[in-house]
C-alpha cells in the first residue's frame, strides 16, 4: 500500500523521516527500524536464468561432489572466493533451505550473506568461527546462486496457528511502518532482528559529523555508477548503439540516451517516420524491460507511437507496439518479458506528436535477466578518489560502506514521501521545511527530477507574442568598462541598456515574465549599433556574456563597471580570489530583483548568466543554512583566521596585539565601517568580552548583503517556483544558472610560464600528464591551489622546488599572491598526479602568503 492511500502510513513515515533528520544533524545513531536486519533468512539453491541448460554446476556459492551439494563458507567477505581460502563447507539436505542471517555484503566478488555460529552448527559441529560468509551470487556471472525463500516449516506452522499465511515484518520498510504508524487493533509483529548487524548499521564514529554524511553523499553521487559514460546504465546488456541520424547540435548525440541526465536528449535529423535506435545486445541477454524516457515539453519532437523489432541480422520481427501519452513526462516501457535472447533490438519511432518531423528521446534503460542488481559495492570506498574528501579519509571502508547503506535506505524513505511533501496546489509555498536541512541528500533522490520538471512545466507561461528588439551600443559600453568613473550612472553599460530597453513602452505592454517553455530559447533580439550582426541567438548570448562580465568581471585588475556586486576581501591574497558578493551599499533593489529574474530564466532555459558568487550567497538564495566556518572563508579568509585566533588567545597576547585599538566596529565588503553596538566606534573591546565581539562581527558580516540577496531571491521566485529551489542543492542551482566552467589542459598550457625550467623538462611533462588525468573539478582545485582562482583566465608561473633532488614524499608548494607553483622532481607521472591531487584538495587553506595580523 502506498502512503497516498493510507494517511496513517504517510504520517508514520514522516514521523520517522523527522527522527532520521534529527539523528543525522546531531551525529547520533539512526532509528533501529531504519537499520533493521532480520536474524534469519532462508535461501535455496537455484539455477541462474541466464545460464544455459548445458552449463556446468560451478556456481556462485556451491559445487557438486559425487552428487552432493557443498556450499563453501569463508571467514570474511574480503577473501578471494576459492576453495583454498574457504574455512569449511556445509552440505544442506536435498529439498531443504540454508538458514542464514539477513546481513548482506556486496563487493567485487559478488553478494555475500552472513551465517551465524548457531546456524553453522546445524550443518557442522565444532566449527571454530563466530560467524561465516557465503557467496550467494557472483558479480555478473552465470551458474547457480542462492535465492531467498520462505522456509517451508515456517509457512506450515503459520498456516496451522492462524489459518492463513501470517508473515511478521522482516524487511526494514515494513518495520519502519510497523513502529512509526498508528494502528487500529494489534501492533504488527516484527521478526527477530540480528542485533550485531543492526548495531553495525547504527554505528557512528566519534569524530563523525553531519558534514561527513554530506561528503559521503557527494562521494557516492560523483563516483558510483559512472564507469562507462557512453553506455551508462545499459553497459551490462548492450555492446553498442546505432541511431538513424543525429542533429547538428553537438549536445544532441546518441550518448545522451544513456548518460542518466533527463536534461539532455538524442535528437534525430532525417525524414518523418524514418527514425530508429538499434541496440546490439550482449550474448545471453534476455530483456525483461526496455524503457524510454520522454518529455511532453518537447512538443512536436515527442514520440507518439513506437514499435520495437528484434532478431538477428536483417531478419527482424515485430515484438511490440506502444502509443505514448502526449502529456507524459518520464518513463514508458516499450518492451517487456522477453523469453529469448535477441541479438539486435530496433526501436522505431513511427509517429511524433502533432505530425512532428524529428524526434527527441531523453533516456534509455534496460532491465535484463543477466543483470544482477546486487546493491552498493563496498570496494568503491577503498578508491583513491577519497583523497578529494579529507573528512572521510581515515574512516575504515566497511564503516563508510554501511553508513552509505543506511543513507540509501533514508533516501528510499524520503523518495516514498517526496511527492506528498511538495504542495501541488501551489508550488510557491515551498516544500516540507525539514527538507531544507538535508538538501545535499537530495542529490541521490530518484524521484526529485520528475517533480522538478513537473513544477517547472506547471508554472510555465505562454511564449510572448513578439520578441523585444534592443539596440545596444557596445562601443560606449566598452569605453564605460575602461573608465567607469566617467559615467557614475552606468547608463552606457550593456546591463543598463538592456534593462532600459525591456521596459514597457506603454501601459498596455506587459513586462517579460521569463517563464516561457524551454524551447523558447531567445529572450530578446539584439541589434548592435555599428556592427553587422544579424541576431539569430548569437547576439542575444553575447549580450548575456557582456552583462555577466560587467556584473562580475573575470579580471581582478579592472574597475567595477556596475555597483551591484563588490569583490571579496580575498582578492588580495588567499584562496577563492575570484568571488563577488552583493554590494551592501547599493540600494537599487529593483535592478537586483531583475538580476534574480535573469538567473531564474537561465535556470529554466539553456543559456547562462555567469556570476562568480560564493556558496554563502547561493545558500541564502536557496534557503540553506549558512555557516561562518564553512562558508565565510570564501569571502574573507583572513578575518575568519583572525577571529578564530582571537577566541583561543590568552590575555597577554590579546593585550599585546590589540591594546586599546580594537573597538566595536568592523569593515564590510564594500569598505564601509559599521558600528556593532551604539557608539561602538569609541568603545574598546576588553579581553573578557572578546567572544561577544566575535559573535557580533560574524553576525554583521554574514548579514551584510541580506537586503540585496532578498531582492535577488524575490526576482528568482518570480520565475522559478519555491518548490524547485527547495528540491535543488545550492551547487545545482549555481550550475544551472552559471553553467559548468570547463578548465582544459590546453587552456592551462597557454596561461603557463616557466622560470628556471624548460617546457621539455621531465617534471613539466609529468605535470601535464597528471593534469590530463584530472577531472575538471580536480583542475579547478589545482588552479585554486596555485592562483587562488577557480576559473580561467589566471596566469601560472612554475618554478622548480628548492630541493632539486628526486623525491616521492614532498608535496608541491604554491604562492597564491604570485600565482606560483614550486614543483618537486617526482620519479613518475603517477606520483606527480597523486601529490598534486592531495595538495589541491587538502592544502588550499594552508596559505602563508599573509599573516592574519598583517594589514
Amino acid at each position: 500500500m502506498s502512503p497516498g492511500e493510507n494517511p496513517h502510513l504517510l504520517l508514520g513515515r514522516i514521523r520517522c523521516l523527522n527522527r532520521c533528520i534529527e539523528c543525522f544533524r546531531r551525529g547520533e545513531a539512526l532509528p533501529e527500524s531504519l537499520c533493521f536486519v532480520p536474524k534469519e533468512v532462508c535461501y535455496k539453491i537455484c539455477k541462474d536464468s541466464s545460464a544455459g541448460s548445458g552449463s556446468s554446476s560451478s556456481s556462485a556459492s556451491c559445487g557438486n561432489s559425487g552428487g552432493k551439494t557443498l556450499v563453501p563458507v569463508w571467514e570474511h567477505p574480503n577473501q578471494p572466493p576459492n576453495k583454498k581460502t574457504a574455512k569449511c563447507t556445509i552440505e544442506p539436505k536435498k529439498g531443504t533451505c540454508i538458514r542464514t542471517s539477513g546481513e548482506e555484503y556486496y563487493n567485487s566478488h559478488g553478494l555475500w550473506v552472513k551465517i551465524s555460529k548457531e546456524q553453522l552448527e546445524e550443518y557442522r559441529n565444532g566449527v571454530e568461527m563466530d560467524e561465516g560468509w557465503i557467496l550467494a551470487c557472483k558479480h555478473a556471472e552465470g551458474g547457480d546462486r542462492l535465492v531467498p525463500v520462505e522456509a517451508p516449516d515456517t509457512a506450515s506452522r503459520q498456516q496451522q496457528l492462524f489459518g492463513y499465511d501470517h508473515k511478521p515484518c522482516n524487511r526494514w520498510e515494513q518495520v519502519v511502518d510497523a513502529e512509526n504508524c498508528l494502528h487500529l487493533g494489534g501492533q504488527p509483529k516484527v521478526a527477530e532482528h540480528d542485533e550485531a548487524a543492526v548495531q553495525k548499521l547504527r554505528y557512528v564514529p566519534t569524530t563523525w559529523t553531519f558534514e561527513c554524511d554530506e561528503d559521503l553523499v557527494h562521494y557516492f553521487y560523483d563516483h558510483v555508477g559512472k564507469e562507462d559514460e557512453n553506455l551508462g546504465s545499459v553497459k551490462q546488456c548492450v555492446s553498442s548503439i546505432d541511431v538513424s541520424s543525429c542533429s547538428k547540435d553537438p549536445n544532441g548525440g546518441a550518448s545522451c540516451l544513456t548518460d542518466g541526465d533527463t536534461e539532455t536528449y538524442w535528437e534525430s535529423d532525417g525524414m518523418q517516420g524514418q527514425h530508429w535506435i538499434r541496440l546490439h545486445m550482449k550474448r545471453g541477454t534476455v530483456v525483461n524491460k526496455l524503457i524510454l524516457t520522454v518529455d511532453s515539453t518537447d512538443d512536436t519532437y515527442m514520440p507518439k507511437r513506437v514499435t520495437v523489432f528484434g532478431g538477428e541480422g536483417d531478419n527482424l520481427k515485430k515484438c511490440g507496439d506502444v502509443n505514448i501519452d502526449e502529456n507524459l513526462i518520464g518513463e514508458v516501457c516499450v518492451l517487456e518479458d522477453m523469453t529469448i535472447h535477441l541479438p539486435i533490438i530496433e526501436i522505431r519511432i513511427e509517429e511524433c506528436r502533432d505530425g512532428g518531423i524529428d524526434v527527441r528521446i531523453r533516456g534509455l534503460k534496460i532491465k535484463s535477466s543477466c543483470e544482477r542488481d546486487l546493491g552498493l559495492n563496498a570496494d568503491v570506498f577503498q578508491s583513491p578518489h577519497l583523497v578529494r574528501y579529507p573528512r572521510l579519509e581515515g574512516t575504515p571502508p566497511d564503516v563508510l560502506y554501511r553508513r552509505a547503506l543506511v543513507i540509501l535506505r533514508f533516501i528510499s524513505l524520503l523518495d516514498s514521501l517526496l511527492p506528498h511533501l511538495v504542495p501541488a496546489w501551489d508550488y510557491s509555498l515551498g516544500t516540507f521545511n525539514q527538507i531544507k536541512s538535508i538538501k545535499q541528500f537530495l542529490l541521490l533522490s530518484k524521484r526529485r527530477s520528475t517533480l522538478i520538471i513537473q513544477c517547472l512545466k506547471d508554472s510555465e507561461s505562454s511564449k510572448p507574442n513578439f520578441m523585444p528588439r534592443l539596440y545596444i551600443n557596445r562601443r560606449l559600453a566598452m569605453e564605460h568598462r575602461d573608465n567607469p568613473s566617467l559615467d557614475p550612472t552606468c547608463k552606457n553599460a550593456v546591463f543598463t541598456q538592456v534593462y532600459e530597453g525591456l521596459k514597457p513602452s506603454d501601459k498596455y505592454e506587459k513586462t517579460l515574465d521569463y517563464r516561457w517553455p524551454v524551447r523558447h530559447d531567445q529572450w530578446w533580439e539584439c541589434k548592435f549599433i555599428a556592427e553587422g550582426i544579424i541576431d539569430q541567438g548569437g547576439g542575444f548570448r553575447d549580450s548575456l556574456a557582456d552583462m555577466s562580465e560587467e556584473l562580475c568581471p573575470s579580471s581582478a585588475e579592472c574597475a567595477m563597471p556596475l555597483p551591484f556586486f563588490t569583490r571579496t576581501s580575498n582578492q588580495v591574497a588567499g584562496e577563492a580570489r575570484d568571488f563577488y558578493v552583493p554590494n551592501p551599499s547599493c540600494r537599487e533593489f529593483q535592478k537586483f530583483e531583475w538580476i534574480g529574474q535573469l538567473m531564474g530564466a537561465a535556470l529554466r532555459g539553456k543559456d547562462f548568466l555567469v556570476l562568480a558568487l560564493p556558496g554563502l550567497v547561493w545558500k541564502q538564495l536557496t534557503g540553506e543554512a549558512v555557516s561562518w566556518s564553512e562558508d565565510f572563508p570564501a569571502v574573507d579568509s583572513v578575518l575568519v583566521k583572525l577571529l578564530e585566533a582571537m577566541e583561543h588567545m590568552d590575555k597577554e597576547t590579546f593585550d599585546f596585539k590589540f591594546g586599546q585599538e580594537l573597538v566595536y566596529s568592523t569593515p564590510l565588503s564594500d569598505g564601509r565601517l559599521v558600528e556593532l553596538i551604539p557608539g561602538g566606534g569609541s568603545v574598546v573591546v576588553r579581553y573578557e568580552d572578546r567572544m561577544e565581539f566575535v559573535r557580533l562581527v560574524q553576525k554583521a558580516r554574514l548579514e551584510e548583503s541580506r537586503e540585496q540577496i532578498a531582492a535577488i531571491q524575490a526576482g528568482l521566485l518570480k520565475v522559478v517556483p519555491q518548490a524547485v529551489l527547495d528540491l535543488l542543492a545550492w551547487q545545482e542551482v549555481e550550475k544551472k544558472v552559471c553553467g559548468d566552467p570547463e578548465i582544459t589542459v590546453e587552456a592551462l598550457k597557454r596561461l603557463t610560464r616557466y622560470e628556471d625550467l624548460e617546457p621539455t623538462d621531465i617534471r613539466v611533462q609529468y605535470l601535464w600528464e597528471a593534469l590530463t588525468n584530472f577531472t575538471n573539478e580536480d583542475r579547478s582545485r589545482f588552479l585554486r591551489f596555485v592562483t587562488g582562482r577557480s576559473r580561467l583566465p589566471a596566469p601560472i608561473y612554475i618554478f622548480p622546488d628548492k630541493q632539486g633532488s628526486e623525491t616521492t614524499d614532498a608535496l608541491p608548494q604554491s604562492s597564491t599572491c604570485s600565482s606560483t607553483l614550486y614543483l618537486p622532481k617526482y620519479p613518475s607521472a603517477k606520483v606527480c598526479e597523486e601529490k598534486l591531487r592531495y595538495a589541491a584538495y587538502n592544502c588550499v587553506a594552508i596559505d602563508t602568503d599573509m599573516s592574519p595580523w598583517e594589514e
